[in-house]
């Protein structure tokens, strides 16, 4: 056996480490999908990481699914068939999720289930204008890095210490996957934390001396039953100890350890954090363009506000729950050495430190563009809470009220305003700006967003998922197929809704872990919708306990882009990741005991 051994002496400077974070953050975006990595709000899965279906299984087995279904000669079964054909192929993935996503508008009309015209129409409703618009604004915070000083920023204030690092990085992490997307967050604050923990558990230099460390390669030969012989490329032969001494293995330890632990709070916050707001996650979109297909008359039931005032306190219970808990596994029950109380901070966590300081220094001070945009988003997010807040008369009802009183404008309108206002407001202050073509000539600045920008960073895949969701419950709909599902399952009105509740969480919690949460979404709430109103249960009882629990995935490297590129940074394994996520998951599958009134 050959055996190369390296001995680090020292540790690299901290331009060097920002530097690496910076090629890690590039690296780790290319782990996810395009439309992930580009702030989308839907998390598709890995393609390397899922194991497709190819091959002619799939077209053998809807062909003898038509042809058991063409007997029976009803809409009901058409359309049935048309949902089971496309769950199939978004739980195989033998085709793009989006793809499979357009079947609608070529089996409705073929099955005479709806009118082509109709089917289309579902694609552009107005929550994917609300997606469209909240991206624009996601589009441009990633663009000019603030979602970045935003998490430094945050990294300063809380500090190094274990508990508090750990904190600090879900709070950030979770904060950031309210407004942006989930891998984005994720792909920026993984890198960040892997530069912080080299800094902590780096050797400085001299230090092995001091501990009495050894290298190996220059260590004496002794005789004795505890050395074994190991072979060197140079052909010599030298006894190398099997393990290492008992305070270094242990300090090992608990580096593995905390690493695993603070990769899993990125990925645990960048999913427990999107549910927060209503554009935070597709899955919540999801909801509420199913809520306006299925029930047209309901009064605006799912909007921002409403979903932000349960949505918001659930997150953090979850948040804390799940800090508390990565906290006990990783850092074990030392309160006073995890909090650093009563002690003074050290070398390491002074250069751990350092680096924060660095990586904040390199962005500069705030420019103009981030002002703007810091500015505007406070604004979007004023308008939003202020439209139509349900316990005062909103702007929505004073001023753009129609005959019956009801407000003529959505979240959606808003979004679109602040994103088209991106496009005008000036990236730099006008009149500053010299033509470098014609000296002593002002050049007028570029927008702080253009279309370039938007086109190579904005989902459409997304906007066509969400599209054919939308298109599936309107087809079950007009088909009758709801209707004949909540008839089979008027039986279960003798089951207590609560069980019934955390029955259906469980089922979709688990099956989110194995396909899209998006596609998860969509396939299961027209069926909890016509179920609960066969029981008589209020639909959003089971609809939103099932969303949340769609979008918080946490056993699986491929299950979210945010456990994937944490998995792609090393230091985890899948067992790690199953046996960990079981108590964070558990309040996931719990059924939320809340109906959003207006």
């Amino acid at each position: 056996m050959k055996l190369q051994l390296h001995h680090k002496d020292g540790h690299q400077g901290l331009e060097q480490q920002a530097k690496r974070g910076q090629h890690q953050q590039r690296a780790a975006a290319h782990t996810v999908t395009p439309g992930a990595q580009q702030g989308g709000r839907e998390e598709p899965h890995q393609e390397a990481a899922h194991v497709r279906v190819e091959g002619p299984v799939g077209e053998v087995m809807a062909g003898a699914l038509f042809s058991a279904l063409h007997h029976a000669q009803h809409t009901e079964a058409y359309c049935a068939y048309a949902i089971i054909l496309m769950a199939l192929y978004w739980c195989t993935e033998a085709l793009p999720l989006a793809v499979t996503a357009l079947f609608p508008i070529i089996l409705y009309p073929m099955m005479g289930i709806m009118d082509a015209s109709e089917v289309s129409i579902e694609y552009l409703r107005d929550t994917n204008i609300l997606f469209f618009g909240g991206l624009l604004m996601a589009i441009a915070v990633e663009h000019w890095n603030l979602h970045k000083r935003i998490a430094l920023q945050v990294l300063l204030i809380v500090g190094v210490r274990p508990a508090l690092l750990m904190l600090g990085f879900m709070l950030v992490t979770a904060f950031l996957s309210m407004w942006i997307s989930n891998t984005a967050s994720s792909a920026m604050m993984v890198p960040i934390a892997h530069a912080v923990l080299e800094e902590l558990y780096s050797v400085p230099r001299g230090k092995d001396i001091e501990e009495g460390s050894e290298n190996p390669t220059f260590e004496l030969q002794e005789s004795g039953s505890q050395k074994e012989e190991t072979t060197l490329d140079n052909g010599q032969v030298h006894p190398v100890p099997p393990a290492p001494s008992e305070p270094r293995a242990k300090q090992n330890q608990e580096q593995v350890r905390f690493t695993q632990g603070l990769s899993l709070c990125v990925c645990y916050a960048a999913s427990i954090g999107g549910i927060a707001t209503l554009t935070g996650t597709a899955p919540n979109l999801v909801l509420q363009g199913q809520m306006n297909t299925l029930f047209p008359k309901n009064p605006n039931v799912v909007n921002f506000v409403s979903w932000f005032s349960f949505a918001f306190p659930t997150m953090v219970i979850l948040l804390v729950l799940a800090w508390l808990w990565l906290q006990i596994l990783f850092l074990g029950f030392n309160f006073r050495k995890n909090f650093g109380i009563g002690s003074q901070e050290g070398e390491k966590e002074q250069a751990a430190y350092r680096v924060i300081q660095l990586e904040h220094r390199l962005l500069g001070p705030m420019t103009f563009a981030e002002k703007a945009i810091t500015v505007l988003f406070l604004t979007l997010v004023i308008l939003w809470f202020t439209r139509e807040p349900g316990f005062f008369l909103g702007w929505g009802n004073l001023a753009f009220s129609n005959e019956h009183g009801e407000s003529m404008v959505s979240d959606g309108t808003v979004a679109i305003f602040i994103g088209i206002v991106l496009f005008i407001v000036p990236s730099k202050i006008p009149g500053l700006t010299q033509d470098p073509r014609e000296p002593g000539r002002l050049k007028a600045p570029p927008a702080i967003l253009d279309w370039k920008t938007v086109h190579e960073k904005l989902p459409w895949n997304v906007v066509f998922l969400l599209g054919g969701g939308y298109a599936l419950a309107k087809g079950s709909e007009q088909s009758g197929l709801s209707q004949w599902l909540g008839n089979k399952l008027t039986p279960l009105q003798n089951v207590p809704p609560p069980a019934i509740a955390f029955i259906l969480c469980l089922l979709v919690a688990t099956f989110t872990e194995c396909t899209s949460n998006v596609a998860t979404n969509t396939l299961f709430l027209p069926i909890l919708a016509s179920m609960a109103q066969a029981i008589c249960v209020h639909p959003l009882y089971v609809m939103i306990p099932c969303t949340l629990a769609t979008s918080l995935a946490f056993m699986l490297p491929v299950a979210t882009p945010p456990n994937a590129i944490v998995f792609s940074f090393g230091g985890l394994k899948v067992t790690d990741m199953s046996k960990v996520s079981g108590i964070p998951k558990a309040p996931a599958s719990t059924p939320r005991l809340h109906t959003m009134r207006k």
